[in-house]
């Protein structure tokens, strides 16, 4: 264990991408204290006030207002309370149908894989972004509504990879090895195989986190998210693009911390990946 986060440490990536994150994390965690102003509080006579630098502005608001009055620097701040949320949640639960369906379909083979397989060629079958959008419609708007969504969508992406990675593991020497000395089998697949698939896993848990993200600030974006009274990424981009002559600031502030946020979870994953799978290290 102490090996596995000396290497993580040493990689990079994982520094750099996880610094970012864990600041998010900080920001959220602690919006209510951090954020310079109520996000929720209007003013029009301060309505699409510039970032600080440009003229016209007003002391205290570092990345301007939008056309509300709204500070853009606090409901961003807020705004990543349901980012994150919907990040972790969403793609752990994905991950723990997907990777125990994967195991199970790669191990036991038979039966078994054949309708885990067809599960997932079926579920695969349907428009990801089209099916979440039917099934925040049909389970009505709100964070939890979006995690369901996005579980029931992306389990079969941790599934096939893991399932994959189980069967390449499975005629391994070690493999044979604990078969012959008698280990059972269920033994054999969470003792010695999935200690070996959890590099895949983490990286694609990483992946999946700023898909989730995404996927997030889509439904903001249409309006299918949590109500429109909270701050949300997705929405202040709806916004902002209503707005983008008036005050391209409301636009540009969220779009360019998701973009930051999706490829530090990407970086993150990478970096995760090389420290701790022995082959990349080698």
């Amino acid at each position: 264990m102490r090996k596995s986060l000396k290497s993580a440490l040493s990689e990079p990536k994982v520094i750099l991408a996880g610094g970012f994150i864990l600041l998010l994390v900080i920001a959220a965690v602690f919006a209510p204290w951090l954020a310079p102003k109520d996000p929720l509080e209007q003013d029009l006579m301060l309505g699409t006030l510039p970032p600080a630098g440009y003229d016209g502005t007003e002391p205290g608001y570092w990345l301007g207002t939008d056309d509300l009055g709204r500070d853009v620097l606090s409901r961003l701040i807020h705004g990543s309370r349901t980012a994150l949320i919907v990040a972790f949640v969403a793609a752990g639960l994905a991950a723990l149908i997907g990777t125990m369906l994967g195991l199970l379909a790669g191990w036991y083979r038979g039966w078994v894989d054949v309708v885990i397989s067809r599960l997932v060629d079926i579920w695969m079958a349907f428009p990801p972004v089209l099916l979440s959008i039917l099934l925040v419609a049909v389970l009505g708007s709100g964070v939890h509504s979006v995690i369901a969504a996005i579980v029931i969508i992306d389990w079969t992406r941790f599934c096939r990879v893991v399932r994959s990675e189980t069967m390449a593991q499975a005629r391994m020497d070690y493999v044979t090895a604990a078969q012959t000395i008698g280990f059972p089998k269920a033994q054999i697949l969470f003792s010695e195989i999935l200690p070996n698939v959890a590099p895949v896993i983490v990286a694609l848990l990483s992946l999946e986190m700023g898909i989730a993200v995404i996927v997030e600030a889509i439904l903001s974006f249409v309006g299918l998210s949590v109500s429109s009274d909270t701050p949300t990424w997705g929405g202040m981009i709806a916004q902002g693009r209503a707005i983008i002559y008036q005050g391209w600031w409301v636009l540009v502030a969220p779009l360019v911390l998701l973009f930051l946020t999706v490829l530090a979870f990407n970086q993150l994953g990478d970096g995760l990946r090389r420290a701790l799978d022995p082959m990349m290290r080698r």
